[in-house]
């Protein structure tokens, strides 16, 4: 509040100021004796919920695939392990074209 507003003189906004604050600890005692404690809730919807949990699955998998990078080894060992290089052009072009449409 702007006092200069305001009409009243400063002895008023004190008296004001002072029964305000008489108010409110009123207010705070009546719930101390009656046992009341205000408290603040949360809510959250059931799709924040679905989330949490789908972040807590997402951050419990490990984060390498040990039994690929296994399966991979063995093949660049062995010398099985081949690349399809129309396989590597496609993807390339077909992210480049989403880069450019998104």
């Amino acid at each position: 509040m702007k006092i200069s507003e305001t009409s009243n003189s400063p002895a008023e906004l004190v008296s004001q100021h002072r029964i305000s604050d008489k108010k409110a600890a009123a207010e705070a005692g009546k719930q101390a004796t009656a046992g009341v404690i205000a408290e603040e809730k949360v809510s959250l919807s059931s799709q924040a919920r679905d989330l949490q949990e789908a972040k807590k699955a997402v951050e419990a998998l490990p984060e390498v695939r040990s039994e690929k990078v296994r399966e991979l080894k063995e093949q660049i060992e062995a010398e099985r392990y081949t690349i399809n290089g129309e396989k590597i052009a496609e993807k390339m072009v077909s992210e480049s074209l989403l880069d450019i449409l998104v």
